[in-house]
């Protein structure tokens, strides 16, 4: 049952691009024990299905500039093999603490970054 609540919550703030994937990383990776890389796939998998239901919200409220996506996704699906083959070159504990460092790094900038109205 903890497993579906931290499930539901993830998705819910995936859906609202709070960073639920993160926290679904986190969770599966401290509490549960799952490696790294486990836990990266099974996030992955977790986003193809909690994406559709937040980009048809986000479309029907005009919050996405199809252009913009667009160009985003061709470059998500170029990039995406790489990332995944440097992934996979990286040991579990170096690819641990780069993952730290970035939430850390992403943490800092959202707190004391410049916002756009």
């Amino acid at each position: 049952m903890t497993g579906f609540l931290v499930g539901a919550v993830t998705g819910i703030l995936s859906g609202f691009g709070i960073g639920g994937g993160s926290l679904l990383i986190l969770w599966l990776t401290l509490f549960t024990g799952t490696a790294q890389y486990t836990a990266a796939g099974i996030n992955l998998l977790y986003f193809l299905c909690c994406a559709p239901a937040a980009l048809l919200s986000h479309l029907r409220h005009h919050l996405v500039k199809l252009r913009t996506a667009l160009w985003c996704a061709a470059a998500g699906c170029v990039t995406a093999p790489l990332a995944s083959m440097a992934a996979g070159a990286i040991s579990s504990d170096w690819l641990r603490r780069l993952f730290g460092v970035l939430l850390l790094v992403l943490g800092v900038r959202e707190l004391f970054g410049k916002t756009k109205r």
